[in-house]
């Protein structure tokens, strides 16, 4: 990490970043779609209906929020002029490496990337679609930024990071200023914790806003949740089948601090349920999304819901990502 962004880290994120990268990402980044769902659809336990949009992030360039950060840390490095010629290198489970890689190539600069072996064949070879040096490292996301950050340190490339960066944060929050302007209103956004960092910046926009923050983790991938409990970022297992997005052992302490600013709720969901509400959207909307993209509809769609909004609220729900192959959605018609 290079002084410039050691200065940027302090104690969190605030809304003026994301005000600044608003404007660097114009022009620059798919403004979100938002779509309601149907009337009626979700209510609530004593059966009063709330209303709820759908922000369809993963219609994003590269398939997922995480262009957004990617594009603000690089045009963010070329304004202060230190881009080295090495150019940029990342660690990712697979979105955050397509994102830097996307704008790396966008910008004219070099991108090498570190992937866990576990990553999707589709997420490894769109990379290499977009010029990406793709290196496949160990079994888990920590082991390849392992490898990133000793890549970083013999060859002088700039380390971006998948969320625990604020300049990554901050442009993940630019998404939470599209859906304010497009659904007035708004009372509450739901999105998916892996590291933390699209829930940082969502959580910060929100609250310049009025806006509550539902945070939603696989039951046994919660870096974020376990960090509330012990009151700083501590490592947990990670064994979801949301894994390849939602797969870090530790939440950024920007999340953390976001926590602490902002009002949020943090719940868990079992992986059932992921599945189960990614396959409705495939059933019922024809959508197909990630398992982290599904893991925040889970909050809403259990028979018994991690999270229960109040009668005749506007929710938001942040579908992340669609980086997936849809092929296991597509079921046998009967008799076949």
């Amino acid at each position: 990490m290079s002084d410039w962004d050691t200065d940027l880290l302090g104690d969190g994120i605030t809304y003026d970043d994301i005000k600044a990268a608003t404007e660097r990402a114009a022009g620059h980044i798919r403004p979100v779609t938002v779509a309601p769902v149907a009337p009626g659809t979700f209510r609530t336990a004593s059966g009063e209906p709330y209303e709820v949009w759908f922000a369809l992030e993963y219609m994003q360039y590269t398939g997922s929020f995480k262009a957004r950060g990617a594009q603000n840390f690089i045009q963010a490095h070329r304004e202060a002029g230190t881009l080295p010629d090495a150019g940029v290198t990342i660690a990712s489970g697979g979105n955050a490496g397509l994102a830097c890689a996307w704008a790396a190539q966008q910008q004219g600069v070099r991108a090498t990337v570190f992937l866990p072996s576990t990553a999707p064949a589709v997420k490894v070879a769109k990379l290499r679609e977009f010029g990406a040096d793709v290196r496949l490292v160990g079994a888990e996301y920590a082991e390849a930024l392992e490898a990133c950050e000793e890549f970083a340190a013999s060859s002088g490339a700039l380390a971006a990071h998948a969320y625990d960066h604020p300049l990554i944060a901050a442009g993940a929050g630019t998404l939470l200023e599209e859906v304010h302007a497009r659904i007035p209103g708004l009372d509450a956004v739901v999105v998916s914790v892996g590291g933390g960092g699209l829930f940082a910046g969502v959580a910060t926009a929100a609250r310049h806003h009025g806006i509550r923050t539902v945070a939603v983790e696989p039951e046994n991938s919660r870096s974020l949740n376990a960090a509330i409990e012990a009151g700083r970022p501590v490592d947990v297992p990670v064994d979801s089948v949301a894994v390849d997005s939602l797969g870090a052992r530790r939440a950024t302490a920007l999340a953390l601090h976001a926590v602490r600013q902002n009002d949020v709720h943090s719940v868990l969901v079992p992986d059932g349920e992921i599945v189960r509400a990614r396959q409705a959207l495939w059933d019922q909307r024809r959508v197909a999304v990630e398992h982290a993209a599904a893991t925040a509809l889970a909050a809403l769609t259990a028979p018994d819901p991690a999270y229960r909004p109040g009668a005749g609220e506007r929710i938001a729900v942040v579908l992340c990502g669609a980086n997936t192959d849809p092929g296991d959605l597509v079921r046998p018609a009967a008799g076949s």
